[in-house]
């Protein structure tokens, strides 16, 4: 299962997503995810995932053959879109009438404010930009679980819920919340030297820097492994034709340099 974690979080695919796909909820991926195999899923589960991931022989052993490519992520991504795009409607409208009745008018609220946002003719294009920052928080929300201390201390200062309410991890949230607090006081009130603030802003830019480098890195490298079998093999593009023949090369020459 370990193995399957790591293929899940090099292709980038969120619990949401995959819970999506499976038509389940996302709680129940977590628990398919804590089992000892995938022999302990339910067999249309599996079968799905196996789908997915292009498994054709249904065994457990292919996912240790499988090859994390730029072709590839793009190939599960299409599946995985495409299925959730053909069920998303039916599967949402089932879903939200297991909810309770107040989680049933959260859930109208939330798409009601983001209706709202997305239909603003005077700020449409800052509102998008706000809902892409959004996007980007909600699909971090399995991973980080800083972003969601960040949403309850802004929860908090708003005024919505009382300062001393800790939904979460109590110790980690108690300390990001004092530590931000701490720095939006210094934002405010002007606090902190300019020297200080340039060189904390500076960090910031290269820590960000350095991350995106490291994934360019690794996006041009199996672009250039791409290329590099697509010459080897005397072709200019991959087609359904020859997909599988040249995807075999790019392992061959990935492992060329092991």
């Amino acid at each position: 299962m370990n193995k399957l974690n790591e293929i899940l979080q090099e292709l980038g695919i969120s619990k949401v997503k995959l819970a999506k796909y499976l038509g389940v909820s996302r709680q129940m991926i977590y628990n398919y995810l804590e089992l000892e195999n995938l022999n302990k899923w339910p067999k249309e589960k599996k079968m799905l995932l196996f789908k997915l991931l292009d498994i054709e022989d249904g065994s457990d052993k292919s996912l240790g053959r499988i090859k994390i490519t730029s072709e590839y992520i793009m190939e599960v991504e299409n599946r995985l879109n495409q299925s959730i795009k053909d069920t998303i409607e039916l599967d949402d409208m089932g879903e939200l009438k297991k909810l309770k009745k107040e989680e049933q008018q959260l859930f109208s609220d939330i798409t009601y404010i983001i209706k709202d946002k997305f239909t603003d003719d005077y700020r449409h294009e800052e509102n998008i930009v706000i809902m892409t920052y959004l996007y980007h928080l909600l699909q971090s929300l399995d991973n980080k679980s800083e972003v969601k201390f960040f949403f309850a201390y802004l929860s908090k200062v708003l005024g919505y819920t009382a300062p001393n309410d800790f939904k979460f991890d109590e110790d980690n949230q108690f300390m990001l919340e004092a530590i931000v607090h701490s720095a939006m006081g210094l934002y405010s009130h002007g606090g902190a030297s300019k020297s200080k603030v340039i060189e904390a802003r500076t960090r910031f830019v290269q820590e960000v820097e350095a991350k995106k480098e490291e994934k360019l890195s690794r996006t041009q490298q199996l672009n250039t492994v791409k290329i590099q079998a697509l010459r080897e093999l005397g072709y200019t593009a991959i087609t359904n034709e020859n997909a599988a023949e040249v995807f075999e090369r790019i392992a061959e020459i990935e492992a060329r340099k092991v």
